[in-house]
């Protein structure tokens, strides 16, 4: 970048408000002659940079207060930014948006001198002008293998409302690769530099148009929106994030796109955008970079003395008319940024970030949300931007909102990267605001707890009917349990008469009756005793249990009949023509049984 590049030296950097033409200040053109005039126009990137070193001089009658900067018709709409300094030291210049008399439709800027110019006086100007969205791609559509040309379109002469008596203009491109430049002599060509003049008693508002084609592969990236929120805490943070949209808005894919073509070839989708280098304050921290997917992990970062370098790359390269967007976001230490005396607090920090070299932004939108209890803001800002009503952002712990100031501009470029202040007043006891109430959140929680196991939610013993109910519950539940391991005992007698078909082993046989019987005789006795507790206060109950028993001990005594026939047929004591008549009168008596049984526990 050209000029400014100490940008700390400005204090005072201007925004052009065109909508305010009705307020402005309407100037003439006093007695004030440009006795040289060294233009340097940047056009390497996507924006216009020009540099205007200019010598004024007092030719009139009387000492002279301001002078007067114009531009090109042409430009008026693509005027970013505008700086002016003084002398070799730098000193910066007011400047503000004013009219002509006689000129009501150009754009003019008053450039207030920090003292009168003198009659025959002399006084040494740098102006430096960012214009966006100026370079045109030519042609507008490309394939992927084709270099991107661009064509500018401005003026040899500077265009002012004063005589100059001399000048040349200087115009810096990107290669040496140009397709055609207007040439007007006297002019120079050398690697990448185009020279025109020295031009001699230029009249007023002199345009000699200048048309320069060229090859420009440079980004040519334009945020189309952009949204940064900045939360202050006073518990030693600051959170910044931003949402980000991107267009590049250079020369237009022409076709389809190849990935292998394009890793492959290294003159292949010469001006798509692979990744760009982001710049972060030295102390940023926590840093994370996502998109709607989710977290992208390609991304480096490094950490310098002075500043913390991002690479970001998105998920895929951007060719012309391609958009991205994401959200980064990163955390800063309070200390740094953050100033008080008392309960008087003032924050001072970049309204913007360096997202990349060159960078435009169409829509900037900036939150700065305080904590909670702030009150008298009071907002300095470097350059012109619409302060929103202020609204409020409620999050964790709050209650009546943290207040946000909310700032929009339109058309930045990397020049407005400057700090911008916001005082406010904040109590500081507010900071125990939070800390208390999750003590009394805590506090209160403990209570209701002390409250509720100190409380009797049992139904009292005047409710007898309730009681009972519950107590009858409890002891057909345990009733039901104890038939349920029956029917387990039940399946297991029935798989060792299986197997003693099978292997014939009585010993074994009777070594696992003897088990099966010892377990059903203690789940009955334990239903018995269900039945005896509950005869004074269940009759209901106890007369189905009685019914369940009897009905069990049958369903015992069919097996045990089966298991001794089963025994008969192993050791040849009944046919197998016997066995089958028992087997076939077992399972219709037990299928009977089983019958009567569900609907007895079905009942209870």
């Amino acid at each position: 970048m050209m000029g400014f590049k100490g940008l700390s030296s400005f204090i005072l950097l201007f925004v052009i408000g065109l909508g305010k033409s009705a307020t402005l200040e309407v100037l003439k053109v006093e007695g004030l002659t440009i006795q040289n005039a060294d233009r340097v126009v940047d056009i390497t990137s996507q924006v216009v940079q020009v540099t205007d070193k200019l010598k004024f001089e007092n030719t009139g009658a009387a000492a002279v207060k301001y002078a007067i900067f114009t531009v090109e018709p042409s430009l008026k709409e693509h005027l970013a930014f505008i700086g002016v300094t003084q002398g070799k030291e730098g000193l910066p210049l007011k400047v503000k948006v004013a009219q002509l008399t006689d000129k009501l439709n150009l754009l003019v800027h008053k450039i207030e001198f920090q003292s009168p110019l003198g009659i025959g006086k002399q006084i040494d100007i740098e102006v430096e002008t960012v214009f966006s969205k100026y370079l045109i791609p030519f042609p507008n559509e490309i394939t992927q293998k084709e270099k991107q040309l661009v064509k500018y379109l401005g003026s040899h002469h500077l265009f002012t409302p004063y005589k100059t008596s001399k000048q040349t203009t200087k115009f810096i491109l990107p290669t040496k690769n140009v397709e055609s430049f207007t040439k007007l002599k006297p002019f120079t060509q050398s690697d990448m530099t185009i020279s025109f003049g020295p031009y001699e008693s230029i009249t007023p508002y002199s345009f000699s148009e200048c048309i320069i084609h060229y090859e420009n592969n440079n980004a040519f990236l334009t945020i189309t929106k952009m949204v940064r929120t900045i939360e202050v805490s006073h518990w030693g943070n600051i959170a910044v994030e931003e949402h980000i949209d991107i267009l590049h808005t250079g020369a237009k894919l022409k076709g389809s796109f190849s990935r292998f073509d394009y890793q492959r070839e290294h003159n292949s989708g010469v001006n798509s955008i692979k990744a760009f280098r982001m710049i972060l304050p030295a102390s940023a921290r926590d840093v994370y970079y996502r998109d709607d997917i989710g977290n992208i992990s390609t991304s480096n970062m490094y950490a310098k003395h002075d500043s913390v370098e991002l690479t970001l790359r998105p998920r895929f390269p951007l060719f012309g008319g391609w958009k991205t967007r994401y959200v980064i976001g990163y955390n800063l230490p309070s200390y740094e940024y953050l100033y008080n005396e008392g309960s008087n607090y003032e924050l001072r920090m970049r309204i913007l970030d360096h997202v990349f070299d060159s960078m435009v932004i169409e829509d900037f939108t900036v939150k700065i949300i305080l904590p909670e209890g702030s009150a008298d803001l009071k907002l300095e800002i470097p350059f012109e931007l619409k302060e929103l009503p202020k609204s409020l952002h409620f999050t964790y712990l709050d209650v009546s909102g943290r207040p946000v100031t909310t700032l929009v501009g339109k058309n930045l470029v990397e020049n407005h990267i400057q700090d911008f202040s916001l005082r406010y007043t904040f109590p500081k006891i507010y900071l125990l605001r939070e800390p208390l109430l999750v003590v009394g959140a805590f506090l209160l929680l403990f209570l209701t707890v002390l409250v509720y196991v100190r409380l009797d939610f049992s139904i009292s013993s005047s409710s007898k009917a309730g009681g009972s109910t519950n107590k009858s519950s409890a002891l057909v539940e345990t009733a039901l349990r104890r038939h349920a391991k029956r029917a387990g005992i039940y399946e297991s007698f029935e798989s060792h008469i299986s197997k003693l078909k099978t292997n014939k082993d009585a010993t074994a046989y009777q070594t696992a009756l003897k088990t099966l019987t010892t377990d059903h005789k203690s789940e009955t006795q334990g239903i018995n005793d269900i039945i005896t507790k509950a005869k004074a206060d269940h009759p209901d109950v106890v007369e189905n249990l009685l019914e369940l028993q009897r009905l069990d001990r049958g369903f015992w005594e069919a097996h045990i009949a089966y298991g001794q026939a089963a025994e008969k047929l192993v050791i040849g004591k009944m046919s197998r023509q016997q066995f089958m008549d028992q087997d076939t009168l077992f399972h219709r008596k037990r299928d009977e049984l089983a019958e009567k049984i569900n609907q007895i526990v079905k009942t209870i």
